[in-house]
């Protein structure tokens, strides 16, 4: 089992890989640096190799699909995650691996927002993006992490391997904050200094699509890990609805006791029995998914004595 393993997930690299590994391997001598190549059509995978790396290659595209295998190829007491295009520093990463080394801490965000991402990203719709991610994660969740999207952190052997990676793309690290936030895992937020692609070097993040994306995973999550708010929201507004337009009709029925608007009073009554049918379906989820959370904390367990057998404890 490695002390440290640093987490190098690369698709088209070639410029700036080669001082990545170097940085990373000047900080942390006794880390591992693990750099798997996502089918790159350049040289990547050659350059991480001579720079020391150790290289291994994920076939199914998606920066998910990456992390996905490196979580389940490697063993450490410590991983660190960042990108190979050179955008986070390597002078963290030492405060961030002792965060988990020493005071337990399951999940170390590299908090870009709090410091020079605005400044030095020139995507004005990442920055309105990322700060939209953040609130709206923060709010619906009840927590504090301040970069939601970061691709710099540090994660303990328990994180790792209880995470279970469903994203394929850059979703991931909503999934992530996601997860640990609602698993009840012990974060901390480490202000980052932020740089931008150096000139030549090209972004693999579609503003828009990957920004539905997020979206959307932010949605599947909430109903996922939220049922009760999920589909009480949903009750909601469909009750809502249906008694909205059925009071004109009882108004008109109590003064004329007709009913002319057939139609519209079915639709009503369809609309309120929606309403309740999502009502309760969000009872019977929210009670599944507290079952399935007295699962993870039992699973939790013995991912702890698998850990212990593999460092000898």
């Amino acid at each position: 089992m490695d002390e440290i393993a640093v987490l190098i997930p690369c698709y088209n690299e070639a410029q700036t890989i080669e001082k990545v590994v170097k940085d990373f391997k000047n900080v942390l001598p006794e880390a591992v640096i693990y750099v798997y190549d996502n089918n790159s059509s350049d040289n990547t995978a050659e350059i991480a190799a001579k720079a020391g790396a150790v290289v291994r290659h994920e076939y199914q595209q998606g920066k998910g699909n990456v992390i996905r295998r490196m979580f389940r190829d490697i063993d450490a007491k410590c991983y660190l995650m960042t990108d190979g295009d050179d955008t986070y520093p390597a002078d963290n990463a030492r405060e961030m691996a002792d965060a988990v080394l020493n005071r337990n801490v399951d999940m170390v965000v590299g908090d870009r927002l709090s410091s020079t991402y605005f400044q030095e990203n020139k995507r004005p719709f990442h920055n309105f993006g990322n700060s939209i991610v953040r609130w709206s994660i923060n709010t619906l969740f009840h927590s504090n992490i301040k970069d939601i999207m970061t691709g710099y952190r540090a994660f303990s052997y328990q994180f790792v391997k209880s995470f279970p990676v469903l994203s394929q793309g850059f979703e991931i690290e909503t999934e992530m904050s996601i997860h640990a936030v609602d698993k009840n895992m012990y974060l901390e937020n480490v202000v980052i200094e932020y740089r931008d692609r150096p000139e030549g070097s090209e972004s693999k993040l579609n503003t828009y699509s990957d920004g539905f994306k997020v979206i959307f995973t932010i949605i599947k999550l909430l109903r996922t890990y939220k049922p009760m708010f999920f589909f009480g929201l949903l009750a909601l507004v469909f009750i809502a609805l249906g008694v909205g337009f059925m009071i004109p009709i009882i108004v008109e029925f109590v003064k004329t006791g007709l009913v002319p608007k057939i139609p519209t009073l079915i639709v009503s009554c369809i609309s309120i029995l929606i309403g309740i049918v999502s009502f309760f379906s969000g009872m019977i989820l929210h009670t599944i998914t507290w079952k399935n959370r007295q699962d993870f904390e039992m699973k939790l367990v013995e991912i702890a004595d698998k850990f212990k057998s593999k460092i000898g404890k």
